[in-house]
């Protein structure tokens, strides 16, 4: 079975977030279940390197108005396809948006134009590509589904899935952009891609995918209530028999202490005591007082949607509770002014790097005792699955896949010797701090503390099961030849 994921970011070429691990490791957790699956990125500059000695295997002369030309090349061992549209993604900034942190006034064109592309090739427009499924990740990719159903390619069209990694980004656009996206009049409709009186890109693919999923279980269901669904929750109601959570898996070729090369000391989870070496490297990058206290960290973006005016609120208590902090992330300035100033109040006891740094994110789950998550929704979360790998436990709100990927440490699961970390309901400083005192209570006692270590380091989350119950979705959608 051929695959084309098409996303607007993959790990190791291009990285924002989350989404972007996931489309990089979805193709070698997929292997293993016979589906031999294809990545189609945009033609970033990340990607120039890989481009300039990639293959021209089609070229558009009018894509939506633009030259571009799609490259063949590889990511790693896997087959990758490029867009290369100069016009339109050769930029400096970041993929979504210029240096400065804003977006592009013109991201409907580029991912309009890109989604279109994805769909040609979906399609067979180039000779010798054939693909069983497309699988489209989030707004940037979802118009592809779109294109398939009213606009299709040269060939019989491929089966599509939409996998929702955040329903919060829709990729909504005013009704004027419609007469540009090269479809016909029929496609803004209320089944189509008008959605409240413009044009909406992930609505669009919702409509028209033949299956829809989203990254965890739990995330399913909240979707489908105002509260979580952002407006959406409407259509997935009347689509539900179409959708399906699958927990994301985290790369054990990338995220494993025993083998991480980013940190001071490697260790498994029957050699915890080594994780020493990795606090006391933590406590030298980010300033904080030496001490057998914990270390909480944070490895976020620094926005509402993550809980981090929350735990702004909750900064002084942690200290006066003798807990110290690593942060590492960037997002709202007021909320980087506010976790500044917090580092500066609390010198040797609150640690701030604006920004992100993929081997400190490593050594910040290698060397803090546990880490922050007090997200207000949150679809399934990574940040946590590598804190399980890494014996750094988790403390998170009660939603979405944080719910569903860690085991509350309550009487009965310490008793049983099944917990993995600390969960709490609602996201307050009040609720925050409870979970805080929890942590430091369990803390205290090292015997508790490192049977969550080690349990939470003998959790299975790696792309196993994950990768089988994708192939099994993408077989109940291909008709039986």
């Amino acid at each position: 079975m051929r695959v084309l994921s098409v996303a607007s970011e993959a790990y190791p070429l291009i990285k924002t977030g989350g989404l972007a691990d996931v489309v990089g490791a979805l193709p070698a957790a997929l292997a293993h279940h016979g589906v031999a699956m294809t990545t189609f990125l945009p033609g970033y500059p990340a990607l120039a390197a890989v481009m300039r000695t990639a293959k021209v295997v089609h070229r558009y002369t009018d894509l939506l108005g633009v030259e571009a030309r799609i490259l063949a090349a590889s990511i790693g061992d896997h087959p990758l396809l490029i867009l290369n549209a100069p016009g339109l993604f050769a930029r400096g900034g970041g993929p979504y948006g210029d240096a400065t942190g804003a977006d592009w006034v013109d991201n409907w064109l580029r991912f309009a134009a890109f989604s279109r592309a994805a769909a040609d090739l979906a399609s067979g427009v180039v000779d010798g590509q054939h693909f069983d499924i497309l699988h489209a990740h989030d707004w940037q990719a979802a118009m592809a589904p779109a294109y398939l159903r009213y606009a299709p390619g040269p060939g019989a069209p491929a089966k599509t899935i939409v996998t929702i990694h955040n329903i919060a980004f829709q990729g909504r656009y005013g009704a004027e952009i419609f007469t540009d996206l090269a479809l016909p009049d029929a496609a803004f409709a209320l089944d189509g891609i008008e959605y409240y009186g413009g044009v909406g890109f992930l609505k669009a693919g919702l409509e028209a995918a033949d299956a829809i999923t989203t990254v965890s279980p739990t995330y399913a269901a909240e979707i489908r209530r105002g509260e979580f669904g952002m407006g959406l929750e409407g259509l997935i109601n009347v689509r539900a028999d179409r959708l399906t959570g699958i927990v994301n898996g985290i790369d054990p070729a990338v995220w494993n202490p025993a083998t991480d090369a980013a940190l001071p000391s490697r260790y498994t989870a029957r050699t915890l005591t080594r994780r020493r070496n990795n606090k006391r490297a933590v406590e030298t990058l980010y300033g904080l007082d030496t001490g057998d206290g914990p270390i909480f960290t944070v490895i976020s973006r620094l926005t509402w949607q993550k809980g981090m005016d929350v735990l702004v609120a909750a900064i002084d208590e942690l200290v006066a509770l003798g807990g110290r902090l690593a942060l590492l992330g960037s997002g709202d300035s007021a909320l980087e002014h506010a976790f500044l100033a917090a580092a500066e109040r609390h010198p040797g006891r609150v640690g701030v790097r604006i920004g992100y740094d993929e081997p400190v994110s490593h050594l910040l789950q290698a060397g803090a005792d546990a880490i922050l998550i007090p997200s207000r929704f949150e679809p399934c979360g990574l940040t946590q699955l590598y804190g399980l790998a890494y014996g750094c436990i988790p403390v998170v709100a009660r939603t979405g896949g944080l719910a569903d990927t860690v085991i509350d440490a309550n009487e009965a699961a310490v008793a049983a010797g099944v917990a993995t970390g600390i969960q709490h309901d609602g996201i307050t400083p009040e609720a925050l701090s409870h979970a805080l005192r929890r942590t430091i209570a369990l803390y205290a006692r090292p015997d508790r503390w490192a049977m969550l270590q080690r349990n939470a380091m003998r959790a299975d989350f790696s792309w196993d099961e994950s990768g089988r119950r994708y192939a099994t979705l993408y077989s109940s959608l291909v008709e039986p030849t």
